[in-house]
């Protein structure tokens, strides 16, 4: 029994990326037979280099994918690691939405040419993770002597609370 999430890992990773192959193939099979053969008097140079952009992005997104679902074996040839949990988000997830866009982009394409406009979504939401998560942190990230400041004020109203305070009663 040892190893079993291992191992039923490794099927999961090899189903799913069996899966993720096929969607590409049957995208890129219907893109071809009806954008290129089937209308090919509306085809012209922009339709090939859509094409040759979309399998950039599907053979970059899925040789990825492929390399972390890979299981790892030690020198008898015993299974260690199933490979990385597809199921996480993080860079496995922005990959597989790479991959879902791409298709439904390419496919969708075969109506009309403004399908391909959706495709701006991906760089556009990568400038907004990079604004995100490096540049606005970096941007306005407090100076040091600021810090400094803050940290004195902080300190004399935490005294200042402290203080023991003495009032005057009136008596009669």
């Amino acid at each position: 029994m040892a190893n079993q999430g291992a191992k039923k890992r490794k099927e999961e990773n090899e189903k799913h990326i069996q899966w993720l192959r096929n969607l590409i193939l049957v995208s890129n099979a219907i893109h071809i037979l009806v954008r290129i053969l089937l209308l090919r008097s509306s085809v012209s140079w922009r339709h090939f280099f859509r094409l040759l952009l979309s399998s950039a992005a599907y053979k970059l997104s899925y040789s990825q994918l492929q390399k972390m679902a890979q299981p790892s074996f030690d020198e008898r040839g015993d299974l260690i690691d199933g490979g990385f949990d597809m199921s996480t988000g993080g860079l496995c997830s922005y990959l597989h939405d790479i991959i879902y866009i791409t298709s439904f982009v390419q496919v969708s394409s075969v109506f009309s040419d403004y399908f391909w406009y959706l495709y701006w979504v991906i760089p556009l939401f990568a400038l907004y993770k990079l604004w995100q998560l490096v540049l606005y942190p970096f941007v306005f990230q407090s100076s040091p002597q600021d810090a400094g400041e803050d940290e004195k004020a902080r300190k004399k109203k935490e005294k200042k609370a402290n203080k023991v305070k003495f009032s005057r009663v009136k008596t009669r």
